[in-house]
């Protein structure tokens, strides 16, 4: 039985004064039924960490690199994430794919050196409006899937996110119908590639909100959400959180 999990990625937003929302929430779910996870920015991850250690609240990073020390100027390795606190770390994300021009095989590196750390790897693939347009979504999943993640990647320390690219922060949200071809199509791949590839959680993501959550939460192989700008205040998140409890 996957457990659920509702993920928040705050990317380049948040200072000290936002840590109260973050106090909100976990005043709002003690016990939450489902698992939450917060990735701030580097900047917050320790101050959150602290915050958080006596709730089941997990913070991640939003990056990693590849290397475990050296001359990165501006760079976090896995050992600093997991010393800040970190458990989870966002991997691939479809900004740092396009910002950064990141491609799979670095990705894939990145990846294997948080895992070795024991950090648990949120992998992010999905298609551009283009791909999408010219019917190669499932071959583009297909290619991410096969050359992002590493060869030890299990249901323990992997989480798939899909995201659509032309539907993060657009507001945009495919059909219900085209999330759950994608999500189906994704667990086939794994459950066949990896062992317990059965057991690893698909996550949406892409303009995911209260009043679409519960329709989201519903279509089969949807095991919670990578959220953005809606889990940076404490009701949004909440409503997304609550969606998931009862889905």
């Amino acid at each position: 039985m996957r457990r659920k999990l509702a993920a928040g990625n705050w990317k380049m937003n948040g200072t000290h004064a936002a840590l109260t929302e973050v106090e909100a929430l976990m005043a709002a779910y003690p016990d939450p039924s489902v698992d939450l996870l917060i990735c701030p920015p580097a900047t917050l991850l320790s101050s959150m960490t602290e915050r958080a250690a006596n709730h089941p609240l997990e913070i991640g990073g939003q990056d990693v690199h590849f290397n475990t020390s050296g001359a990165h100027t501006g760079e976090i390795s896995a050992d600093m994430l997991a010393d800040a606190g970190a458990s989870y770390v966002i991997v691939g994300h479809s900004e740092r794919r396009t910002d950064n021009a990141e491609d799979d095989a670095l990705i894939q590196s990145k990846a294997a050196a948080a895992q070795d750390r024991g950090l648990i790897t949120v992998i992010c693939i999905g298609e551009t409006l283009a791909q999408r347009d010219a019917g190669e979504t499932l071959a583009v999943l297909s290619d991410q899937l096969t050359q992002s993640l590493p060869a030890g990647s299990t249901a323990d320390n992997t989480v798939i996110a899909y995201e659509p690219v032309w539907a993060i922060g657009t507001g945009k949200v495919p059909t219900n119908a085209q999330i759950g071809e994608a999500h189906a199509h994704v667990r086939a791949h794994v459950a066949q590639g990896f062992e317990t590839g059965d057991g690893m959680r698909i996550l949406y993501g892409g303009s995911v909100k209260g009043s679409n959550a519960a329709e989201i939460f519903a279509i089969p192989d949807v095991d919670g959400a990578l959220v953005g700008g809606a889990s940076l205040k404490a009701a949004d998140f909440g409503a997304i959180i609550d969606a998931l409890i009862v889905a």
